[in-house]
């Protein structure tokens, strides 16, 4: 149990606290404080991105004090003598800003302690902050990114900031002596005032959320429950809603429960991440390959084995573009497309909520997870192992009844859930390889873009390999997926690389663990699947030829994921046909040159729709109007 360091030193040890407080104001407020003053004076570490643009960091005072070097709770954290600053947009356009505080290792590599040792940087964990920007506030520890605010400043606008930062109440004992040295940076990257290109977090449709799902952030250490209305999500910064569902008898007690509240992974039933409403475009650098743009996330033209930048701009629910998706990257993005994915049962959704975890059992210790059988329930949780071994009518059947009368999590009539299809399978990887995903994650570069493989041959979710799909053996959970381990390097992300933002916020196994049935079929033939006949038209997508640019009667299947991003990253393709009608998505945790996993993987091969010690699935909920 983590020690409540602070409270001990002030109420049992006070003349420890005392000696303690002026050694640790003399390493940590006698470097980072002057550090930051000094920093903050200049404006070498300003980035900028889009064209000549001047926008700064004003100094207003002396800078920063640290409340309490001794562990301190945030309520006095937060109390403290804030250090106060501006940002000022001296271009003639509106610009969409974020705001970082990041390591220092020049810094560090100056830093000495007070006996001549050399300085050690704290766990960003411990670290606490809390930002006001005009009037908006951000808070949180530093492992939730390095970007610590967002926001849209106009032309010629100054925005006053107040940045406090203090060491966690639950800091461990290996943290007292250790130091923090915090450097700001501006990143503008976007004009605002673009027609053809609107975007940014304050685009996206807030999440659809039923009563009885619950708002999460991670502190860094745990999940915890958080205000809806202020900074849940940024997917400008990876950031993307999750939520939970959790036991019956747990609901009432955290639905009164004050923000902060830790959410007790025992108390979990579901855990769900929210994809919001979106259109896309795929550029080419040629004229002839669409492998996406190259932009300011690779170093290189695009290929296949390292594909470029989707195009996404979110979009309200009246909106719907039908373009042909496809579009010189010599010019603006154009031909927007929305995907079909957005469309359920006829109505036209502001996003959907898709399981962040492959779908486990209520009772994950039987046979293969839970087997071919449908009086289990399904969980989504990590650390777990998935359902595997059923066929897809009973998937069919479990899913739907997550939401059906009577259903134990609480969803209400108007929540569809339901096996995930092929075409929302597309909307998340196509929204990975965004700005808003992985491929925006500005701690991964080149191949290392890819989401990380889940080689977990006990199926566990949420694991990571560390590194994307290859052909190696050494089978295991090599990384859980909070895990994002501090090197000298600075945030190595091994764990949380295998999610679709590079961050503990998105979408994980998607590549690996166990290959995944979607609900995508070839001209509704049910083969081994358990149907008898097909399910309603809305539970699936159905594909006239096994051919991937004339499957949708004919035509190409645009936002489904096949032929616009076939073999991306290598990963394999073959499309269902009638010896093979159901298809399969990410591939599993065994890789070889002919079986690429991968979020673009797409196979059919030996899927006759039976049961599969290698297949699981994942859940979907589509919300619809009451």
């Amino acid at each position: 149990m983590v020690k409540n360091i602070g409270r001990t030193l002030r109420e049992n040890k006070k003349k420890v606290a005392i000696i303690t407080l002026v050694v640790l104001l003399i390493i940590i407020i006698g470097v980072s404080y002057a550090w930051l003053r000094t920093t903050l004076k200049g404006k070498k570490d300003v980035q900028i991105i889009v064209g000549n643009i001047d926008l700064v960091l004003n100094e207003k005072n002396d800078g920063i004090q640290l409340v309490n070097v001794i562990p301190t709770y945030d309520d006095d954290g937060k109390s403290g003598t804030p250090y106060q600053f501006s940002l000022e947009n001296k271009s003639n356009i509106g610009l969409y800003y974020t705001l970082s505080l990041v390591d220092d290792e020049e810094a560090l590599s100056n830093c000495q302690t007070t006996d001549g040792g050399s300085c050690e940087l704290l766990d960003p964990r411990d670290v606490r902050y809390e930002l006001k920007m005009g009037d908006r506030t951000f808070t949180g520890s530093l492992s939730d990114s390095s970007i610590i605010s967002y926001g849209v400043i106009d032309s010629k606008e100054v925005i006053d900031g107040e940045l406090k930062v203090w060491l966690n109440i639950n800091a461990t004992n290996e943290a007292m002596g250790k130091v923090y040295l915090g450097q700001l940076k501006v990143f503008a990257t976007q004009q605002v005032d673009d027609p053809d290109f609107e975007q940014g977090n304050d685009a996206v449709n807030a999440p659809d959320m039923d009563s009885n799902m619950i708002a999460i952030k991670h502190d860094g250490y745990n999940w915890v429950k958080t205000d809806t209305s202020n900074g849940w999500y940024n997917y400008d910064m990876g950031i993307w809603a999750n939520a939970v569902t959790v036991k019956s008898d747990k609901l009432a007690e955290y639905t009164s429960a004050p923000v902060g509240t830790e959410i007790n992974m025992d108390d979990v039933e579901t855990m769900w991440v929210w994809i919001p409403r979106y259109s896309y475009t795929i550029a080419s650098e040629n004229g002839t390959t669409y492998y996406g743009k190259r932009g300011v996330y690779l170093n290189s033209n695009p290929t296949a084995a390292l594909p470029g930048e989707i195009d996404i701009k979110f979009i309200s629910k009246d909106e719907k573009d039908t373009g042909t998706a496809k579009y010189l990257a010599t010019e603006k993005p154009k031909n927007w497309y929305t995907p079909d994915a957005f469309t359920y049962d006829g109505e036209e959704l502001s996003g959907i909520w898709v399981g962040k975890f492959e779908t486990s059992s209520s009772n994950p210790s039987a046979s293969n997870g839970g087997g071919n059988v449908t009086n289990l329930d399904a969980m989504i949780k990590p650390n777990v192992t998935s359902w595997r071994n059923i066929n897809v009518s009973n998937i069919h059947a479990v899913a739907t009844k997550v939401s059906a009368a009577g259903n134990r999590y609480g969803f209400s009539t108007n929540m569809n859930s339901h096996s995930m299809k092929n075409n929302e399978w597309a909307v998340v990887s196509y929204l990975s390889q965004s700005k808003y995903g992985k491929l925006g994650n500005e701690n991964y570069t080149g191949a290392e873009k890819e989401v990380y493989q889940n080689k977990s041959d006990s199926y566990i979710t949420g694991c990571s390999y560390g590194s994307p799909s290859n052909a190696n053996t050494d089978y295991g959970c090599q990384y859980t997926y909070d895990n994002n381990i501090r090197t000298e390097e600075g945030m190595t992300g091994k764990g949380v690389g295998a999610s679709t933002t590079g961050t503990i916020y998105g979408v994980y196994d998607m590549s690996g663990g166990a290959w995944e049935y979607v609900m995508g079929n070839y001209n509704d033939m049910v083969a081994s699947s358990g149907f008898e006949s097909m399910p309603e038209a809305k539970y699936y997508n159905k594909y006239t030829s096994n051919n991937p640019s004339t499957a949708c009667n004919g035509s190409e299947c645009l936002s489904h994921g096949l032929s616009e991003t076939s073999g991306w990253y290598n990963d394999a393709r073959t499309m269902v046909s009638e010896e093979y009608p159901w298809l399969l998505r990410g591939g599993y945790h065994s890789s070889n040159a002919g079986n690429i996993a991968g979020v673009f993987y797409f196979n059919a091969v030996g899927s006759s729709g039976g049961p599969s010690v290698n297949g699981s699935f994942r859940l979907v909920m589509s919300v619809t109007s009451p």
